[in-house]
């Protein structure tokens, strides 16, 4: 974190300090903002949460002396300099703020979608790296807790923060926007994702819009031009616009898509002003496009040229961890590791994603219970099996009995000739999956987080094993 007294630090976030040594007001936090007592360094700032198992509280007097300047948290501890608050988790949204407030010739890049926002918010921070020092979102530290905590991850040289933001509800992203106003707004794609919690798509339309509303009229937003709800934002805002996708009506356009094998695939990428360059892309998936894209819509805008552009998502091979990580085990068996998460969106992307690696090759695909998906659940759950047996997996193996539907969908196929499995829980998915593996198969493992990647990692452990 850049340079704060612990005074201005109370000021900021409207607390009361309460400290034995008056001297500790004027004591500065200039490392780094922690929340996990395990992590604390010298010269940062200790954040307690009393949760209903473990009060933080109680590792207050720990966190000072490995190093804490002082401890923001909901009560007073003894012997320990406590920025006391009434709310933490909207506190250091506060203290996030007045960062960003002191800090000049810092570019804001904020990405949302249904579904891979991670992927693009890997894909623009590595590009934006080669034109400046940035700070990116790990893994999907989205939420109000998350936003904050990347925030006062910068310094005073940091050019680039790149915040993904995530919404369950309307007025979520507006919130986070207030924490970190941006400067760049990325809009993905509008799809099913939480939509038991925004009601329906319009409803989804309507809080993914709150990222390009909060744009002033000197920023830009970078929408999808392949889906008509984001790209229909551009009348939310009085900032630039710029489109990105395969439609001609996108400014930063990709032509002549092809598959390079293995699940990735190569385009010609045209930049407004540019000639055009070649695009062979080093991360699995033919949605992978799309997000980069976008990227380098972004890069474009911070001044990156075409050719670095084009370098750098050449290659870029790894993204945040188990999104579209693909690897070979040594009994000649390819896993695809997708398993943090899924959406009906993010099931079908990586179900072609299993088609194009395995280029024909025997498919298994296996799938967990897809969560918040209300009233759609489950015609969600079956238009993914449908898919996957119009993709001819061959192989479908549903994980849990919510996520059965999955098999239903597939069984309508009448051309299917593929073998559908419903298993109890992860350990039986495993089990299968050792009694049945065999050399060139080709296996697919996504669901939403309940434990799918139990499934992943007992297969890259095999791996390691042999």
């Amino acid at each position: 974190m850049i340079p704060f007294t612990v005074a201005e630090i109370t000021a900021a976030v409207g607390g009361t300090l309460h400290a034995d040594d008056a001297a500790v007001a004027a004591a500065v936090v200039d490392g780094p903002v922690e929340y996990d007592s395990r992590k604390v360094a010298p010269g940062g700032l200790f954040v307690a949460f009393a949760g209903a198992k473990v009060d933080a509280h109680d590792f207050a007097a720990k966190a000072v002396a490995d190093g804490a300047v002082a401890v923001l948290g909901s009560r007073p501890v003894d012997g320990v300099p406590t920025i006391v608050v009434e709310d933490p988790r909207a506190a250091l949204g506060l203290l996030a703020r007045a960062v960003l407030a002191r800090l000049d010739g810092l570019t804001v890049v904020a990405i949302t979608g249904s579904s891979g926002k991670t992927s693009t918010k890997d894909l623009i921070a590595a590009l934006l790296r080669t034109a400046g020092p940035t700070v990116a979102t790990t893994g999907s530290e989205n939420n109000e807790l998350g936003t904050p905590y990347t925030v006062l991850k910068v310094t005073a040289g940091t050019r680039y923060l790149v915040l993904e933001m995530g919404a369950r509800g309307v007025g979520h992203l507006r919130y986070l926007c207030d924490i970190a106003p941006p400067d760049v707004s990325v809009v993905v794609n509008v799809g099913t994702s939480h939509i038991a919690e925004f009601g329906s798509l319009e409803g989804t339309t309507q809080a993914k819009g709150e990222l390009v509303e909060a744009l002033r009229p000197s920023g830009l937003a970078v929408l999808n031009a392949d889906d008509p709800r984001v790209a229909g934002m551009a009348g939310r805002t009085a900032a630039t616009v710029v489109l990105a996708g395969e439609s001609g009506t996108a400014a930063v356009r990709a032509t002549d898509v092809r598959d390079l094998g293995r699940g990735r695939f190569g385009f010609t990428l045209h930049l407004p002003g540019a000639d055009p360059v070649e695009v062979r892309l080093d991360v699995a998936g033919r949605h992978q496009v799309g997000n980069a894209l976008l990227a380098a819509a972004v890069a474009s805008h911070a001044g990156v040229d075409p050719t670095s552009v084009a370098a750098v998502l050449g290659d870029l091979e790894g993204l945040s961890t188990r999104r579209m990580d693909v690897f070979d085990r040594a009994d000649d068996v390819t896993v695809i590791d997708d398993s943090y998460n899924a959406n009906p969106a993010s099931m079908a992307a990586a179900l072609r994603a299993l088609a194009a690696v395995a280029g024909g090759r025997r498919m298994i695909a296996v799938l967990g219970y897809m969560a918040e998906l209300g009233e759609y659940e489950r015609t969600g759950h079956e238009e993914v099996g449908r898919l996957a047996a119009e993709l001819g997996v061959d192989r479908l193996v549903a994980v849990g009995e919510q996520a059965a539907p999955i098999l239903h969908g597939a069984s309508v196929v009448a051309s299917w000739g593929g073998d559908p499995v419903l298993v109890t829980d992860q350990e039986a998915a495993v089990a299968l999956l050792r009694d049945e593996l065999r050399p060139r198969d080709v296996v697919l493992v996504k669901g939403s987080r309940y434990r799918t990647w139990d499934i992943a990692d007992a297969l890259r452990a095999e791996a390691a094993a042999k």
